[in-house]
């Protein structure tokens, strides 16, 4: 069921659209562009507690209102469930967002990883060998590169010294991929995502804790500041980059030992200093941050940085969003939402 591969500006024609952690910040927004590009989609979700369900229940309602929508709940590593509903969907394309995220959570709940994101990606991978895709797509990290000092990373460098089990369960997804890409001919696309943000994002990511902080008057823990860097990139600039890639289906190579199967980095290609970042969000609540600085705790990377040359050949892509526009938008967001959402 391969197609042949597409050129910058492939449209895709209507297709049935399997996309898991779509009750999560990029798979809810990811969702929505599908919709409105009058795909039909099937999201699957576990509702998972790691932070506020109220949250992705409030995503989801933005969702809703779309007749060729439809909700599952249920968790990636229940692997009859997630057969029976290949059998069912029978989905063109699969987008999988869904995981257990966090790399400093995954410290103190490391079963939790193995479970959704080794198993569960396990799951979804034998559900499409018995029921062929036209294209997989999934979510790595830019974690995967580790302590990495080269930079900008680029998907050629070594990633084989992960300094957290987040990251250990990403690159043990894109090997799996590799595996089933080269047994199996699936069609797979690894997206190794940088710091995303945006209206609708996660709480326990700096741009809602800082915001939500800065808006209290309550201090923020700043860890390194000196020297931390991240590579933010803007909710909009992503979907719109995983939206040109669907049709895209990834050839046979020598760079992929002759699978179907490639890894893109999916960044902004320019990393912001924190203090920069901080600035930004200072900027767009119109109130000073109280700063507790912190050192780095383990599994943290100092830098992040995302060579995109491979994603701009395939599809033009180029990021749009600025870090004081986006955070502008992210805080007018989070003051209108706030107060329609418990626990925040």
């Amino acid at each position: 069921m391969t197609l042949p591969s597409g050129l910058p500006g492939t449209i895709l024609p209507p297709s049935r659209v399997l996309v898991t952690g779509v009750a999560g910040f990029v798979g809810m927004h990811q969702a929505r562009r599908l919709l409105d590009a009058r795909h039909r989609v099937l999201g699957v979700d576990n509702l998972s507690p790691y932070y506020s369900p109220a949250l992705k229940r409030a995503r989801l309602a933005e969702l809703e209102p779309y007749e060729s929508f439809e909700f599952v709940e249920a968790a990636i590593e229940d692997a009859a469930a997630m057969a029976a509903l290949f059998a069912r969907f029978q989905p063109d394309i699969v987008v999988h967002l869904a995981a257990q995220a966090g790399v400093r959570h995954s410290l103190v709940a490391p079963f939790d990883y193995c479970a959704s994101n080794v198993n569960g990606f396990l799951s979804l991978i034998e559900a499409a060998r018995h029921h062929p895709v036209r294209h997989f797509l999934y979510a790595s990290s830019s974690s995967v590169y580790g302590a990495n000092a080269k930079v900008p990373f680029s998907e050629s460098d070594a990633v084989d010294h992960p300094i957290s089990l987040y990251a250990a369960t990403k690159r043990a997804n894109e090997m799996m991929a590799q595996t089933y890409a080269h047994l199996f001919r699936i069609p797979m696309t690894g997206l190794r995502f940088f710091t995303v943000y945006g209206p609708w994002g996660r709480p326990d990511m700096a741009p809602w804790s800082f915001t939500k902080a800065i808006l209290d008057g309550e201090p923020i823990e700043v860890f390194d500041e000196a020297t931390t860097m991240r590579d933010f990139t803007f909710i909009d600039d992503i979907t719109e980059a995983i939206s040109a890639l669907l049709p895209l289906t990834p050839e046979p190579g020598p760079d992929s030992g002759g699978a179907p199967h490639r890894i893109l980095n999916i960044g902004n290609n320019r990393p912001e200093k924190l203090g920069d970042f901080i600035g930004a969000i200072e900027a767009a609540c119109g109130k000073r941050a109280i700063k507790r600085h912190r050192p780095r705790p383990p599994g943290d990377v100092p830098a992040t940085y995302a060579d995109i040359a491979r994603l701009a050949a395939l599809t033009g892509f180029a990021p749009k969003t600025s870090i004081t526009e986006g955070m502008a938008k992210f805080v007018a967001w989070f003051r209108e939402y706030r107060p329609r959402i418990t626990n925040m």
